[in-house]
Formats: structure tokens, C-alpha cells, sequence
């Protein structure tokens, strides 16, 4: 982005029905799955969701689970989701096929730990994390309502108050940006798959409401509606897996930063926590949000690097945007201290060999509510006071 001040910058999302979706949903469906029967499974599992077929394979290493509990664990998934149609159905007509194997014996070696040697990274890779002070959720804001409009539209879908609009959906928010800080929103998009019951008038005065539940009025004092584009195709009553194949790990940018942020280019989706492409992501995030939170810097973004079967990052570089040299060492040191970035390490401090990754699946792995269950731990803020000191 430079140095400019005053620009457009537009981000998008996807609903939990979209094909891409229903794979990444299924994928850590199998990762949960997995996690629940011991917590130290290994997984690596991709889903290809096509006209009533799904297709699991990959490695795993863990407990004895049977294929029919599995296919029936999909089925429950794609249930969930909400998809009974003539192409695409959570009944026997959609057929489920499982190809996952034993994980090979080069890459378990490469990454266990064994007498005194740590756990190493299970691949080489760079993965980032980005926070800003845009939302309180320390997200970018064009990202952050792409999400809630498609959230807030599966929620009431679900309980059956949004009626005739099926769960394959899109939104993309344009934010004009005045200062280097979000004004007003130029532009939304949502296109949404709908029954053949609706035309495109009703469908735009069905989801008008959620673009303005979703984003905060201050945004939206000069919204004019013709800049509020609803299905611009037209029809959209086939969609989900029936009008486009999906695949795991397709969406790494929806489930990030929606573009504000670099990414290193390896998905999280079906990947177990040992994965640094997953749990240093999320530890990339963990630290960028605390430093934000800690007032220190209106944004921070973090890279680290690994290499196959080493244990610590080969690097770690941070950005705070102002330019000071000084403060930006200081925290590299207190990374450094304070933060042991390890796979193991990673692991234990995020608390991550827990079932809590099917939830992850859809509206973006950030900016989402730490839960009991330890979902989601990435985003405390629990870790201010080593920054703001």
C-alpha cells in the first residue's frame, strides 16, 4: 500500500455453502474428528465437493475412526450447512468417497521429536499475522462486514426467518479510506443463491437489511443504493458443489485479512495444529493483535519462517507502520523473550491439540470471540502488558 493516504480498498467473503466452503468445512471436520479420539493425531485432509459426490483424501495418523462414522459425519455437515437439493444433498444421493491413508514415514521422522531433539516444523513456509486498530476486533473493516452480512444471513436462514435464500453466498465491501483510516463504505456487493420462487427485486429488498445490521451507520451516511449491487448476473438458483466443484484451502485470502495483509500461501483448512502453516498463522495474529491492543502501534504485521524439521523460526520479521527503528527492535526482542514459537511451543501456548476447528471454517479464522471450549484462543488479549511497558 505505500504511503498513500486516501484510496479505495475492497475485500470479500463467502457464506459457509459456498463449494470451497463445504470442503474446508469437512476438511477440519475430519481434523476435529481425529483431535477428539487423541489429541496428538496427525491430519492432512483435502475434500473435493462436486454434483452429489464428496471426496476426502490425504494422511493421517491417529485413532482407528470407521469410514461409515466418518461419512456419516460429512452427511451431518452438509446437513448443517442447509444443502437438500436436487444436486447437492446431505441424503444417500450424494455419494461420499474417503481415500485418507497412513501419513508417510519421511515426513513422521522429520518432524517428531525424539531423545533431545525438539518436535520440528512439519514443512518449510512463511506464514503472516496482521492486526489494525479499524474495528474493535482489530481486523481491516472491509473484511471484517464481509463477514458479518454473510454471518448474520446464515444465522436467520437457518432459524428459518430469512426464507427462499439457499446457503451459497458471496459479499465484497469497498471502503474508501481517508488518512490511511476507513470513512465510509463506497460499495456492496451480495450475491446470494435463491429457490426459483423469488425474482432479483425481492432477493435485493431480503438482503438490504443486512448490509445495514452489518455496518456500523457512521459508515454509511452517503450510501447511496445504487451503489448496493445484488446478484449483478441475475438469476442464481444453482449453486453450492451442484454449479461449482469445490476444494480445500481455495479461500486463504476470505479467510485471513481479506488482502490487507500479505500471505505466506498455505491454507489452514484440514491441517491438524502441528502444521505451521495453520498454528503459526495463528500465532502471528495472536502476537500482532496484542501489540495493537497494547496501544503501541495502529498496526503490526508479522512474518515467520521455517524450515522442515527445525524447531524455532528461521526468522521473524515485524512491521509497525511509524517508521521508529528503535521501538520496532524492542519488540522483535520482547517476541523473542516472551514468545516460544516453536511447534510445540505454539501449540502449548494457544492450547491448540483441541477439537476446535470445524467452527474455523467459515467467516474467517480471525476477529472471532475466544470460547470456553478454547476456540479461537489466537485472539485474546491476554499478553498486552509485555508490549505496552
Amino acid at each position: 500500500m505505500g504511503d498513500l493516504k486516501n484510496y479505495l480498498f475492497t475485500s470479500e467473503s463467502v457464506s459457509e455453502g459456498h463449494p470451497d466452503k463445504v470442503s474446508d468445512r469437512i476438511s477440519d471436520m475430519v481434523v476435529d474428528t481425529y483431535i477428539s479420539g487423541d489429541p496428538h493425531s496427525r491430519v492432512a485432509c483435502e475434500t473435493l465437493t462436486t454434483t452429489n459426490k464428496v471426496v476426502l483424501a490425504g494422511e493421517v495418523r491417529g485413532p482407528e475412526i470407521k469410514n461409515d462414522d466418518l461419512i456419516e459425519k460429512v452427511r451431518a455437515c452438509i446437513k448443517d450447512i442447509g444443502y437438500d437439493q436436487e444436486g447437492f444433498t446431505w441424503r444417500e444421493a450424494t455419494k461420499i468417497e474417503s481415500h485418507l491413508h497412513s501419513q508417510s514415514a519421511d515426513i513422521a521422522m522429520g518432524v517428531d521429536s525424539s531423545g533431545n531433539k525438539d518436535e520440528g516444523a512439519g514443512d518449510q513456509g512463511i506464514m503472516f499475522g496482521y492486526a489494525c486498530n479499524e474495528t474493535e476486533e482489530l481486523m481491516p473493516a472491509p473484511i471484517h462486514y464481509s463477514h458479518k452480512i454473510l454471518r448474520l444471513m446464515a444465522e436467520d436462514r437457518k432459524s428459518g426467518k430469512l426464507k427462499n435464500i439457499e446457503p451459497d453466498s458471496k459479499s465484497q465491501v469497498t471502503f474508501e479510506y481517508v488518512n490511511g483510516k476507513p470513512s465510509k463504505v463506497k460499495s456492496v456487493v451480495i450475491s446470494s443463491q435463491h429457490s426459483a420462487d423469488i425474482n432479483q427485486l425481492q432477493v435485493r429488498d431480503m438482503l438490504r437489511p443486512y448490509l445495514l445490521k452489518s455496518i456500523p451507520e457512521n459508515f454509511l451516511k452517503t450510501f447511496n443504493d445504487d451503489e448496493f449491487y445484488v446478484n449483478p448476473t441475475g438469476n442464481f438458483v444453482i449453486g453450492g458443489p451442484d454449479g461449482d466443484c469445490g476444494l480445500t484451502g481455495r479461500k486463504i485470502i476470505v479467510d485471513t485479512y481479506g488482502g490487507a495483509a500479505p500471505h505466506g500461501g498455505g491454507a489452514f483448512s484440514g491441517k491438524d495444529p502441528t502444521k505451521v502453516d495453520r498454528s503459526a498463522a495463528y500465532a502471528a495474529r495472536y502476537i500482532a493483535k496484542n501489540i495493537v491492543a497494547s496501544k503501541i502501534a495502529d498496526k503490526c504485521l508479522i512474518q515467520l519462517a521455517y524450515a522442515i524439521g527445525v524447531s524455532k523460526p528461521l526468522s521473524i520479521y515485524v512491521n509497525l507502520f511509524d517508521n521508529n527503528l528503535e521501538k520496532n527492535n524492542l519488540v522483535v526482542r520482547k517476541i523473542k523473550e516472551n514468545f516460544d514459537l516453536s511447534p510445540r511451543g505454539i501449540r502449548e501456548m494457544l492450547d491448540l491439540n483441541k477439537p476446535i476447528y470445524e467452527k474455523t471454517s467459515a467467516y474467517g479464522h480471525f476477529g472471532r470471540a475466544p470460547e470456553s471450549n478454547g476456540s479461537f484462543s489466537w485472539e485474546k488479549t491476554d499478553k498486552t502488558g509485555i508490549f505496552s511497558k
